[in-house]
């Protein structure tokens, strides 16, 4: 059994939280606003940390999954933050979506603390980070992947170890990149197939069971079929949000990534049709004429 603080709990890091309570590791929870920790913390039986560093400071694994560098960076560099409570030995684990470069920035402080640090991506749907059988992608150094090897064991059905720190980073924007591309041409052909008089969930069933019948397809079901009554996931504008550091990263290193830009172009105009929370799926109904599913 591994003590691991859970630094976000949101979407992925609530599901993540109970994989590892489920595999019987031992959890504590921080989230910056406490009180959407509490309802997760009461079903688990764990307890809510009043700061990250205590949190932190408690534990021998640390995972943080929050929305964007800003907030990676709030989360370790702000008072109370998670430089704050690292400890010798300690391993601590960053799954958002970032740039390379986020996580990169982070580590000479975190060495000074005599801790290791690690950039953890993950891909797969909230329902597969339940049911501990998520990706994981890892950068840094092997030893302290051993270290944290009991906690990605719990969450994930594959670990990559795919170089030294900012690796995983970088394969999971290549990740998004495919997921995205995946999501925009689901959308052409559903819309096309329905305008053509096929019936919605019959012409779903058909590309799922094409050769482009990826999981994504099938774990994405509901989004498409039902975008009123199925509740957002991926919001619109995390998308964008992952779009951008997508094209940014690309330009970085001379990629030219053409599909990508065009589905940038798609999801602010899906954004702007009506609510950015509304699922990254809603491409859609945005396709269809209608903006994004009514999320009030």
């Amino acid at each position: 059994m591994t003590t691991v603080a859970v630094l976000g709990i949101g979407h992925m890091g609530s599901a993540m939280s109970r994989a590892l309570v489920r595999a019987g590791h031992e959890i504590v929870l921080y989230n910056r606003t406490a009180e959407r920790a509490r309802p997760l913390a009461d079903e688990l039986g764990v307890r809510v940390a009043e700061s990250a560093a205590e949190a932190v400071a408690g534990s021998e694994v640390a995972i943080s999954m929050v929305a964007d560098e800003a907030a990676v960076e709030a989360l370790y560099r702000s008072p109370g933050g998670v430089l704050d409570g690292l400890h010798e030995g300690g391993v601590v684990a960053d799954m958002s979506t970032v740039p390379p470069t986020t996580v990169q920035a982070l580590e000479a402080d975190v060495r000074a603390a005599g801790a290791a640090i690690l950039d953890a991506p993950v891909s797969g749907s909230v329902s597969l980070a339940e049911a501990g059988q998520l990706t994981i992608m890892v950068g840094g150094e092997a030893e302290a992947v051993e270290r944290a090897r009991p906690v990605f064991d719990a969450l994930a059905k594959q670990v990559f170890h795919l170089g030294p720190l900012g690796s995983g980073a970088a394969m999971k924007l290549g990740v998004n990149t495919l997921i995205f591309g995946l999501n925009e041409a689901l959308a052409e052909g559903l819309v096309l197939a329905e305008r053509a008089g096929i019936e919605r969930g019959l012409a779903y069933d058909v590309l799922a069971a094409s050769a482009a019948g990826a999981p994504f397809v099938g774990y994405k079901r509901a989004a498409f079929l039902d975008p009123d009554g199925t509740p957002p996931v991926f919001a619109l504008e995390l998308a964008e949000k992952d779009l951008r550091l997508i094209t940014t990263f690309a330009d970085s290193l001379g990629v030219p990534v053409p599909q990508a830009r065009v589905n940038l172009d798609v999801i602010r105009s899906a954004a702007a049709d009506g609510q950015p929370d509304a699922d990254f799926s809603a491409v859609a109904v945005h396709l269809r004429g209608g903006g994004p599913p009514n999320r009030t």
